[in-house]
């Protein structure tokens, strides 16, 4: 019996017909992957390109959180491809979180020495805004509160801020230099939680600062402190070290100090930094 007759020889160097599909599709692969990036296309102008936004997250006082999604908004329009996320806290609450590493571009405090905390973990930091503490009643003051002083009346419902939130701190500064003692019924964990409480009837009175009273005006009033009797915050901002977006980071602080930020802080009623 014959062995069956082979096929007509290949030259040499030949390839099978499966494997010159499979070369054909990785040549065509590469040259997808050389067009991508052609022209400078790194990873990040690709996205732009594509119309893919950079995310930038900010962790900032809760204080901020009316006006900064104004100026979020604000800088989104002239930032086409920049994304920007607020996550609003107390700000001994948002350093505690930074401590831990929490994915953040960037840190907006109420106070110097919250910031200070976490030195170790942002860029140089410069002060956007201040402002000042009144004491906000329910509408139309029922209880007649004129001043500090009148927060010592054992009669009336005063919620404070607690002492590791910076509205807190500034709260018991200016009632020490006057000598009022307070006996809060309740300390919150930051001051929108304080001004909840006089709106909805829980307190009688809260330290709160001026622009969250501003914001609450249909449901409180705000009774001024007297300069004398004040204290002024100072909101620090900084880039965090861990951001994975470093300069658009730093656009974004930068630009909280741009007359443009200012006028919108400005027309919230936050000072001049």
């Amino acid at each position: 019996m014959r062995p069956p007759a082979a096929g007509p020889a290949r030259p040499a160097g030949s390839a099978r017909p499966g494997r010159r599909a499979a070369a054909a599709l990785a040549a065509v692969a590469l040259l997808a992957s050389l067009a991508a990036c052609g022209d400078g296309g790194d990873e990040a102008s690709f996205g732009k390109a594509s119309g893919k936004a950079t995310r930038l997250t900010v962790l900032a006082a809760s204080s901020l959180t009316d006006v900064f999604k104004a100026a979020g908004a604000a800088y989104e329009k002239s930032h086409g491809d920049v994304t920007v996320t607020f996550s609003f806290a107390g700000s001994q609450e948002l350093a505690a979180q930074v401590r831990q590493g929490a994915p953040a571009d960037a840190l907006v405090t109420a106070n110097t020495k919250t910031m200070d905390d976490v030195r170790d973990e942002t860029g140089e930091p410069v002060v956007i805004a201040r402002n000042r503490l009144v004491i906000a009643v329910g509408e139309g003051n029922p209880h007649k509160v004129d001043g500090l002083a009148d927060l010592a009346d054992a009669k009336l419902k005063v919620v404070l801020a607690a002492p590791q939130a910076p509205v807190g701190k500034y709260s018991r500064q200016v009632l020490d230099a006057q000598r009022v003692t307070v006996r809060p019924v309740s300390l919150e964990p930051n001051v929108r939680a304080v001004l909840s409480k006089v709106e909805l009837g829980e307190a009688d009175a809260g330290i709160v600062y001026r622009t969250d009273a501003a914001v609450a005006r249909d449901e409180v009033d705000a009774v001024e402190i007297p300069d004398g009797q004040n204290a002024v915050a100072e909101y620090p901002a900084a880039t965090l070290k861990t951001s994975e977006n470093a300069r658009e980071a730093a656009e974004f602080v930068a630009w909280l100090r741009s007359p443009e930020a200012l006028k919108i802080l400005q027309g919230a009623g936050f000072q001049k930094p």
